[in-house]
């Protein structure tokens, strides 16, 4: 039993050198230096600020992309011991001694020197040589580019890491499927494809176009293995003590063949699990600590729902907790639009009426104004009142107020009712003005009555809930719809936004539905008691929960929809500009002396990758009409490794950068990277082919070869001229910097 004990244990373990000594150098160049400069770079600016939210759990909205690389930065900060007590507010600012520098960059680096022995490892499990892969290895060790966004609390790296791992995980489990399927091997490298691209995602929404590389790769190899009789003979042998295929009478399969069928549903199960259940999970999962960690108001509060923002700790959930749940006859509401664009706004009045004519000659009502206020406001207050009663109260018991009811909406400091006529709306001339009512005794009677409509109610008997319900006000008498319309109003309307009534034909829009915030039951009987309790704030003394899925799905939809304003930008680009490099950023100048930081490219880098991925276009194009005509001048295993290195690298290349051609937002040269990774990938193999199937002679392949060294020679010149740009460590005199100024378009800051 303890016959193992007498025996020493032995453990062995391959280890490849080359990866070793790759990610020891891609360590010492993602690391050198790394709190130099001790000061904001560029996009710091922007990913700081999330990370002191984190620090504070404070709640925010990014649309750039999911929680998790944000995430990623904060963890950095919180393992350096970051209480997240710094003011974000300008490039270049000095980092106070609290902020640990070293630790907030240390992931973005890692995952920088982490890419460069998986370049390698991508380009060995393609079946490419050695030399092939230490080129793709070493190509990614010495980009400028790639260099100097790994070493700041940028996100670009991670994003570059996760693409790589999910395309390493899958060739791995690509090839373990031809010796070991169902092994502990194939399934690690399988759920760690699954894993990878739900992180890349996570990071941000362009980790989506390698996602979907992957998918596409996966799903050709699936459909290959429907077709595969070997697997399914191979699969039925093992199960049958290697007897395999067998036919009964009149042909029918016998039992051998059902494994086998059986065999391939369990592939394809284990690879939808794997690579889309996984991911979907993880990505849930990213959301859900987020939301769990930012529990508390922030500034991004406004553009959320109400429920949303009662779920918070502190803001609106201080006011609104303790609110009484049910709407009543008598209640004191402020309503608020659920579309909330272009800005977050309040069912408001004031004093002022219409102007008698506009601008363009049209005559108004000259009533009230009533428009949509984006603040906290006490003319914001409104009191839902019973047709029926005269009292501005609420009963007791308190009549809810339900579905289909007839309500007056009485602005709570003129006192007077919501109303609407068939007059033209002041900057929507199709809909109609809505107003308070006025009464200059001529001939146009209040029409005040407003037909409640839940539009998310559970039956046609249900009351009408704070916060919850989501409600339309129908006019009884002409049936227009209380709507924003979301136009600013002229100065004569202090720029508030317009509320008109819009007919029903029109159709449904969130702009027509609003929500109760603040409520509370009203008690006082005069005038001025009422002013009082408008003034007086809200009760707090419980908390309601929305569900995670509900505040998922609303933070999702926020991030997918919300639009900020994409302003011309010094440094912004087009894709064009990448391919050619014609474009730069000037990152950090130092304050005194001429030292700075560029994101500028390896030029000898940027065009080969270039050249090589429209020669291996050429080249399967060329190859693709050869086959046609029966000539194969590939070996199939040749030209089955050809087609996998090209769909992955020149398919993740187009992939990554075709897209925003189709893109209406800023674009900075920052989002090619991903993209020239997988070119860089290409590079080295483009090399091998040439080497292996077009150079005929042993003369030519050595000519070849000379000139491999050649260009690799000046692509490491190029990366250490740019040096001083990448990190920035070395001051420069104008001269200098003049020389480094390769094209007119790049921005080389110089000083006078």
């Amino acid at each position: 039993m303890l016959e193992f004990l007498k025996r020493p244990m032995v453990v062995t373990a391959d280890i490849n050198l080359h990866v070793v000594a790759l990610t020891g150098v891609g360590l010492l160049s993602r690391l050198w230096h790394l709190t130099y400069p001790r000061a904001v770079v560029f996009d710091e600016l922007y990913y700081g600020q999330y990370i002191s939210f984190y620090m504070k759990r404070i709640f925010f909205v990014d649309d750039s992309g999911p929680p998790f690389g944000h995430m990623l930065l904060a963890l950095g900060g919180y393992l350096g011991g970051f209480d997240g007590n710094f003011l974000w507010n300008r490039i270049g600012a000095e980092y106070t001694s609290n902020v640990p520098v070293w630790s907030l960059r240390l992931l973005p680096a890692l995952a920088g020197a982490l890419s460069v022995p998986m370049a390698y490892q991508i380009v060995s499990e393609l079946q490419y040589s050695h030399c092939a892969a230490m080129g793709a290895a070493l190509l990614v060790l010495i980009e400028n580019a790639l260099i100097t966004q790994s070493r700041l609390m940028l996100l670009e790296s991670p994003l570059i890491f996760f693409n790589l791992l999910a395309v390493l995980s899958y060739l791995k489990f690509f090839n373990s499927q031809k010796h070991s399927p169902f092994s502990l091997p194939w399934w690690f490298w399988l759920t760690l494809t699954g894993v990878a691209c739900a992180c890349a995602v996570g990071v941000k929404y362009m980790g989506v176009f390698t996602y979907l590389l992957v998918l596409g790769v996966a799903a050709v190899h699936a459909w290959q293995l429907i077709g595969d009789q070997t697997l399914s003979n191979v699969c039925a042998g093992v199960r049958l003590g290697g007897r395999g295929l067998s036919w009964g009478a009149r042909g029918k399969v016998t039992l051998p063949c059902i494994f086998g069928q059986v065999c391939v549903f369990c592939h394809l199960l284990s690879r939808a699990v794997a690579l889309l259940v996984i991911p979907v999970v993880m990505y849930l999962l990213f959301f859900y600590v987020h939301l769990t960690l930012l529990y508390r108001s922030g500034p991004h509060d406004q553009i959320m729902s109400s429920p949303f923002q009662a779920s918070l700790e502190g803001g609106l959930a201080r006011i609104t907790q303790g609110q009484p749940l049910e709407v009543a006859f008598g209640s004191q509401v402020t309503l608020r639009n659920v579309f909330g664009k272009p800005l977050p706004c309040w069912l408001h009045s004031h004093q002022n009426a219409y102007p008698m004519i506009y601008e363009n000659g049209r005559g108004s009502s000259h009533q009230q104004q009533v428009t949509c206020y984006p603040f906290k406001d006490v003319n914001n207050w409104w009191i839902v009142k019973d047709p029926g009663r005269h009292e501005l109260v609420v009963s007791n018991p308190p009549k809810p107020v339900r579905h289909g009811d007839v309500v007056q909406l009485v602005h709570g400091m003129t006192t007077r009712f919501l109303n609407t006529h068939d007059v033209a709306a002041p900057l929507s001339p199709h809909a109609q003005e809505i107003s308070c009512y006025v009464d200059y005794n001529i001939s146009m009677p209040a029409q005040n009555l407003w037909r409640l409509d839940i539009v998310n109610r559970e039956s046609d008997r249900d009351s009408w809930k704070t916060i919850l319900s989501e409600v339309r006000f129908v006019h009884v008498n002409t049936s227009a719809v209380l709507k924003l319309s979301g136009a600013h109003l002229p100065d004569w309307g202090f720029r508030q936004l317009e509320v008109v009534g819009e007919r029903l034909a029109r159709g449904h829009h969130e702009s027509m539905l609003w929500n109760v915030e603040e409520h509370r039951y009203g008690k006082g009987q005069e005038q001025r008691e009422r002013e009082l309790e408008l003034h007086a704030p809200t009760r707090a003394d419980i908390s309601r929960n929305l569900s995670f899925m509900a505040r998922f799905s609303e933070l999702q939809w926020r991030m997918l929809t919300l639009r900020t304003e994409d302003t011309e930008h010094k440094y912004s680009s087009t894709p064009l500009d990448w391919l050619t490099l014609d474009t730069n950023i000037a990152y950090w100048l130092h304050p005194r002396t001429s030292a700075q930081i560029h994101l500028v490219g390896n030029v000898v880098i940027w065009t080969s990758a270039s050249l090589a991925t429209a020669a291996y276009v050429l080249l399967f194009l060329w190859y693709l009409l050869r086959r046609r005509r029966r000539a194969c001048d590939l070996p199939e295993d040749a030209w089955l490794r050809w087609l996998l290195a090209g769909g992955l690298c020149a398919g993740g290349w187009a992939l990554n950068f075709l897209p925003f051609f189709l893109t209406e937002k800023t674009l900075f040269l920052y989002h090619y990277l991903p993209a020239l990774t997988f070119q860089v990938l290409l590079l080295p193999i483009v090399l091998q082919h040439v080497g292996d199937h077009l150079c005929r002679s042993q003369l030519q392949r050595s000519l070849f070869s000379a000139l491999v060294v050649a260009w690799y020679s000046s692509a490491c010149r190029t990366s250490y001229t740019l040096r001083p740009l990448t990190y920035g460590d070395r001051s420069l005199s104008p001269g200098d910097l003049q020389a480094l100024r390769w094209r007119e378009s790049w921005d080389i800051l110089i000083r006078k």
